[in-house]
């Protein structure tokens, strides 16, 4: 391994470079400066970055090269994951101009918080070596153990950021050990050479290869919020400030899987191992206790978050397969479920009050009445989510379904379908309660800051477009995961 690297390398990473720039700028911003006024151009700050960051993320698109002695990868697997989680920055940073403000949560902090995360997304789906995998995953992890425990004067909030803190560090002890297993079984710690040694030799020859295996499902498991692995979910989805709960509902989730994915699809699942049908359970049970836990729920952070747990089931329908071929209707649901949260969840803010960080379901009763543009947007998602049609999350699932079908797993495929019909019934008693309940108690003013709105429109507009029109979004995800062709 060469030690010297090209300075030529670091036009490559160039969204890397200015996500840390700018979070830099907003650390010694928020060291001199506090109040509405340095929140909001902070938030600016943060937004024209991330606007820099996409820039140059696109025109990443059709490259493929390894760099920094094969510790990093520049592939439109990569560059699909990072532009994906650029949007999602600017979304929520979007939604923060107001959030973050009227909550007052920082300011530089707050938004650096929010892009050294997203850095550590980029890190970790943009490498096929276990160390840099773990570097971006800690650099993600530690943002958002912060990040959930701003609300420093709500004890939900600091309980959030301290439950996630212990079991999200257990469950990377758990990955850490995993890798240093399969390194201690094969000598190998690059993915990519991982997949040559099993060409070479016969998988799974040595238990210590096996157990290995196993703790990293555990690991990307608690990443992801599959069952068994999810009780941390509600709990800090609940407490952590709404538009944190959005980012990490939808960033967060999709970091994980486009690491899972990477390392999956390019050295275990060319491979008959026998480890699917772990995951098959895994599937099955993520998809039932997500749904039938979101039933009894009547905060909708906590409903949303169950929600949460049940569509990671969704995508491990598609996930088990090991269809590479089809293993874009994973990419493309990741973007619909983005869009699909972070609408809803926008739409949770936009009742809340400040320093409320709650969202009771009572608070939607007779929102169709007081407040029609908010109780329209979130019926859109909703619906989507449930996977009404024309909208994009009935094609998210139509084709996760579909691979399962093609790959002859009827089984799981007809689960997930009975699981959305049961889904359906908890987002369509949201809708009722917004158009058929009479409000109880005093009608509550609505924070209708047009930031709220903009974000709202540009989210119905993606899962309208990405529902009518998918092709050019499925298209966009064959490309990125022909890497594992």
């Amino acid at each position: 391994m060469d030690a010297l690297i090209p300075a030529s390398e670091f036009r490559w990473i160039m969204p890397e470079i200015m996500l840390t720039g700018f979070a830099l700028v907003l650390l010694i911003i928020g060291g001199f400066t506090k109040g509405h006024v340095a929140s909001k151009i902070s938030g600016v700050i943060c937004v024209v970055g991330s606007l820099f960051a996409l820039y140059f993320t696109v025109n990443l698109w059709g490259t493929n090269l390894d760099i920094f002695n094969q510790l990093y990868t520049v592939d439109n697997y990569g560059t699909f994951f990072k532009g994906l989680f650029v949007v999602i920055l600017i979304l929520v940073a979007i939604v923060s101009l107001q959030y973050a403000d009227r909550e007052e949560i920082g300011s530089g902090e707050y938004y650096s918080l929010l892009m050294f995360g997203v850095l550590g997304m980029m890190i970790m789906t943009s490498s096929h070596h276990f160390i840099t995998i773990f570097i971006g995953l800690e650099v993600m992890s530690l943002s958002i153990y912060v990040l959930c425990g701003l609300l420093r004067n709500n004890i939900a909030s600091v309980e959030a950021s301290l439950k996630y803190f212990l079991l999200g560090a257990f469950a990377t002890g758990f990955l850490l050990y995993g890798m240093a297993m399969i390194y201690g079984a094969t000598g190998i710690i690059d993915v990519v050479e991982l997949k040559k040694y099993f060409l070479m030799k016969q998988p799974f020859s040595a238990a210590m290869l096996v157990i290995g295996l196993g703790f990293l499902i555990v690991g990307f498991g608690f990443k992801i919020a599959s069952v068994p692995f999810h009780m941390w979910t509600p709990d800090v989805y609940q407490g952590a400030p709404t538009s944190i709960t959005a980012y990490m509902a939808t960033g967060v989730k999709a970091a994980a899987f486009g690491a899972l994915i990477r390392v999956f699809f390019t050295a275990f699942i060319p491979f008959q191992f026998g480890w699917s049908e772990i995951i098959w359970i895994l599937a099955v049970l993520t998809m039932c206790v997500g749904n039938i836990t979101a039933l009894v729920q009547r905060d909708i952070k906590r409903m949303l978050a169950y929600s949460s747990i049940a569509h990671a089931g969704y995508i491990l329908v598609a996930f088990i397969t090991g269809d590479r071929a089809q293993a874009s209707s994973m990419l493309y649901y990741l973007m619909v479920y983005s869009f699909m949260n972070i609408g809803a969840f926008t739409a949770v803010i936009m009742l809340q009050k400040k320093g409320d960080n709650g969202s009771d379901l009572d608070s939607f009763a007779g929102l169709g009445a007081r407040h029609p543009f908010i109780a329209l947007c979130m019926s859109i998602f909703l619906l989507s989510l449930a996977g009404v049609p024309p909208l994009a999350g009935f094609m998210g699932k139509f084709y996760v379904f579909s691979t399962a079908v093609k790959a002859h797993y009827y089984w799981l495929a007809i689960i997930g379908f009975l699981n959305s019909v049961v889904a359906a019934y908890y987002y369509l008693r949201v809708m009722m309660y917004m158009y058929f309940k009479e409000p109880i108690g005093e009608s509550e003013a609505a924070d209708r800051a047009p930031q709220y709105g903009l974000v709202m429109l540009i989210c119905i507009w993606a899962l309208l477009h990405m529902g009518i029109f998918p092709k050019v979004f499925v298209v966009m995800a064959q490309k990125a995961v022909g890497i594992f062709s």
